[in-house]
């Protein structure tokens, strides 16, 4: 196994002599979490995975989480959400529109994300060029950045998030075709708060804690200000030096650390340009999450 750091950028290695399909080592595991917590985002290239597979690995990091949507699963894998723009009979076979727009998974539930995995069965291509890349930040080098002056009056503040903000950016504006949340779906995932500065549980970095999509305010401001505090932070986190994006090619299985980074999905691709893809989440409940 080989990890070969991304040159240029806070984000990302690729990993390169291994086989997922094949039960790791605890020490290859070992190696493969230290290299996530460095780099972030870790891209596996060449795989062929199983459902079963891919699963076996993806829980190697965590409890696997099921969708609050219950929608769009591998059959026999409630936990195995497919992400695709492919239609038989006129109807969808995944979610089309998942993930276009900045944010972090899973920062709305009370127990939040920790790994995302996504494999690539089909990738849209148009002119020998991949479509449908996507693109990371890096939450540890934006905190790093930050003004000491902003630092220290954030500390110890909360960020309320709220799942429903997402959802209803996707319907609104990206012209999706997901109906709204049934009240159930909205009771199971209501607004949760979480400290805007966390440490990591295991690289020890401070991160900054919000996102986009699902982060609505700063509990301990007025709302006007934590308006314009978070607009500030959203920008400062997508700044070029902090930004990685990955072009798909068939077979990455791609990881990503969501306490780490934020991501957002490019929907350049038309809907006969065919992307299919399976992802699996964990969640932190291996760690005890700690303030900033």
């Amino acid at each position: 196994m080989r990890v070969i750091p991304c040159a240029d950028r806070p984000l990302h290695a690729r990993i390169e002599d291994i086989d997922l399909s094949r039960p790791l080592s605890d020490e290859a595991f070992r190696e493969i979490e230290s290299a996530l917590a460095r780099h972030g985002v870790l891209s596996f290239p060449q795989q062929r995975l199983t459902p079963a597979e891919q699963k076996a690995f993806a829980e190697r990091f965590g409890r696997l989480e099921t969708n609050i949507a219950n929608r769009y699963h591998e059959p026999g894998y409630p936990e195995m959400m497919i992400l695709s723009n492919i239609r038989v009979d006129g109807e969808p076979i995944g979610f089309e529109d998942a993930g276009q727009s900045w944010h972090t998974d899973l920062s709305y539930a009370t127990t939040m994300g920790y790994t995302t995995m996504l494999y690539a069965v089909e990738v849209p291509h148009r002119d020998g060029r991949p479509l449908g890349a996507t693109e990371f930040a890096s939450t540890a080098a934006a905190y790093d950045a930050l003004p000491d002056e902003m630092k220290q009056r954030l500390k110890g503040m909360t960020v309320m998030h709220d799942f429903d903000k997402f959802w209803e950016l996707m319907r609104a504006e990206k012209g999706s075709s997901r109906p709204p949340l049934t009240e159930a779906q909205r009771k199971a995932r209501p607004p949760t708060s979480h400290p805007i500065f966390l440490k990591h549980p295991v690289s020890g970095r401070t991160v900054l804690y919000v996102n986009p999509g699902y982060s609505v305010r700063i509990n301990e401001l007025p709302a006007d200000e934590s308006d314009r505090v978070l607009s500030s932070l959203f920008a400062h986190q997508v700044q070029p030096q902090f930004v990685y994006r990955h072009a798909w090619s068939v077979g990455d299985v791609l990881i990503w650390d969501n306490l780490a980074t934020i991501h957002n999905a490019v929907s350049d691709y038309r809907a006969d340009e065919r992307r299919l893809l399976k992802r699996c989440q964990t969640l932190t409940t291996r760690f005890d999450l700690t303030v900033g």
